[in-house]
């Protein structure tokens, strides 16, 4: 049986999110942008430790208790990050009772990356890629859902999850995949909140880090 969540007044969000060499924290109160706090950091030699003890720093556990809404970036990024941060959006998750949601890095950073190169026309898909150390891609695939004239306004579906590929179609539109901390930190908050009423309290168990490769490639 699902549980539906039940917002509380004035319903705040946290977001968690890493990339390649950073991780962050993202809040927002009443989907008002004016109240976004952001938190970013660089990779350290313990960030296990360390994450919960930034995260603790960021957000009190008095106002942690008064989540509506978590959601979480799972890759593909740095592996162990990815795994590290979805462990973390989990246990608060079921701690406190909250719904959580989770997006791909990728699909994250798509609507930043089609502005950027003025992709606007309904419909139109293209790709997002990370070439590997060895040989072959991570690409995932996106199409335009809505066009718009302000482009912050544009609709992206994410139509391929991000999975390993030899190589990347010449024929297709694509681009290399390109983190931005604070852009992607604000993409995630707004994407949390646009979901924020299809959200289950027992939605943590669908949440798992996506790295569709060895850690070790």
């Amino acid at each position: 049986m699902t549980n539906k969540i039940k917002l509380r007044e004035n319903y705040p969000t946290l977001v968690i999110h890493s990339t390649d060499n950073s991780f962050g924290f993202g809040h927002r109160k009443n989907n008002n942008f004016e109240s976004d706090e952001l938190f970013i950091k660089k990779f350290d030699n313990d960030l296990c430790n360390n994450l919960i003890d930034d995260l603790n720093k960021f957000i009190s556990k008095e106002n942690l208790q008064k989540i509506n809404k978590l959601s979480v970036s799972v890759g593909p990024a740095n592996f162990n990050a990815s795994r590290l941060i979805v462990v973390l959006a989990r246990t608060i998750s079921q701690q406190i009772n909250c719904p959580i949601d989770s997006f791909s890095s990728f699909e994250i950073m798509a609507k930043r990356i089609a502005s950027k190169n003025n992709i606007s026309t309904n419909k139109k898909s293209f790709w997002i890629y990370k070439k590997l150390k060895r040989k072959g891609f991570i690409a995932g695939k996106y199409e335009i859902c809505h066009e718009e004239k302000n482009s912050s306004d544009l609709v992206i579906r994410e139509t391929v999850l991000p999975k390993f590929v030899k190589e990347i179609e010449s024929k297709e539109l694509s681009f290399e995949a390109s983190y931005d901390d604070k852009e992607d930190l604000k993409e995630l908050l707004d994407l949390s909140n646009k979901n924020l009423f299809g959200s289950n309290v027992d939605s943590w168990r669908k949440v798992l880090p996506l790295y569709p490769i060895s850690p070790i490639n």
